[in-house]
């Protein structure tokens, strides 16, 4: 496996995959980011073109884990240096991604993946082999996904302690821009409206305030790059937030009450708390009709632990 990209997220797959057994490699365009990954006993470079002709050479599973904006040029070297590789990724839009994978003609061995795992911390030396431990793992099931790739880059899933979610791309946009991306807005929004009480509101807070803007420490360009690829999704997420707030501010402002948001957000919070999985057993890659099988029962909850 070549991982291209060793901040938080690529470094945690290079090290959760080095753990599993995997002969694995990486890039990083910093020398001295893939010098600090040398130093922990990890195969980084920042050549590129030997990382990616090592590759070719060796058949091996590709997984892009740059950022968004970076992956136009990422590919490009790919199609110049590896264009018969599977190829993976794990960037947090999934449309985006797979429409340029495409357009650099890169899509025949392309499957698109999304572990749903992080911190607000980045960089290799925030990576953790166990960062992917029971996370759920977004993997595609497009049209014209092929069989053999497929379950590369869902046994690599599996192998990192994830669990695989199959998906649509837009599907998995269209979710995402709701349970990751627009809190991280709410909580950008909540950090500017906490601290304009000043001083003395900021050293009243507690944990309902900690916990709502935990990952605005995130990093600010990080953020951007991880929402704003998703705009359209985003947007309409935004909207139905602002609709549900100015209806709170209305009866509040009105009748002294926050009206149904609170008993509202209680029940959702329940029904996720209280969301039980079902396991995917008997669907196969190669089967008739698998990927629109496994696409039904990805919208259905179900997921896969295991492949045999």
């Amino acid at each position: 496996m070549c991982v291209l990209g060793t901040g938080l997220i690529g470094g945690s797959l290079l090290r959760a995959a080095a753990a599993g057994g995997y002969r694995a490699w990486g890039y990083n365009r910093s020398a001295p980011g893939a010098q600090a990954a040398r130093a922990d006993g990890f195969d980084v470079e920042s050549d590129i073109a030997a990382v990616l002709s090592r590759a070719a050479a060796d058949d091996a599973l590709i997984v892009l884990a740059v950022p968004m904006p970076a992956i136009d040029t990422v590919l490009a070297d790919v199609k110049t240096f590896a264009p018969d590789c599977p190829l993976t990724d794990v960037v947090s839009v999934k449309e985006p991604v797979r429409a340029e994978v495409h357009r650099q003609e890169l899509g025949a061995r392309y499957v698109g993946g999304h572990p749903m795992a992080g911190t607000a911390e980045s960089g290799w030396a925030a990576s953790s082999p166990d960062l992917f431990r029971d996370a759920a793992w977004a993997v595609g099931v497009d049209p014209g996904t092929r069989a053999e790739p497929w379950h590369r880059v869902a046994r690599l899933a599996l192998d990192c302690g994830a669990i695989v979610v199959p998906v649509l791309a837009d599907e998995h946009d269209r979710a995402v821009a709701r349970i990751s991306h627009l809190p991280h807005v709410l909580a950008e929004a909540l950090a500017v409206a906490g601290a304009a009480g000043g001083d003395l509101a900021l050293g009243l807070a507690a944990g309902s305030f900690r916990d709502g803007t935990r990952v605005a420490a995130t990093a600010p360009e990080l953020v951007r790059a991880i929402c704003e690829p998703n705009a359209a999704a985003l947007t309409e997420a935004i909207d139905d937030a602002l609709r549900l707030l100015e209806a709170a501010r209305d009866s509040l402002r009105d009748e002294g009450t926050l009206g149904e948001l609170i008993d509202a957000g209680y029940s959702e919070r329940d029904r996720y708390d209280t969301l039980r999985r079902w396991d995917i057993t008997d669907i196969r890659p190669g089967d008739q009709d698998w990927l629109e099988r496994l696409r039904d029962a990805g919208r259905r909850g179900g997921v896969i632990r295991s492949l045999d």
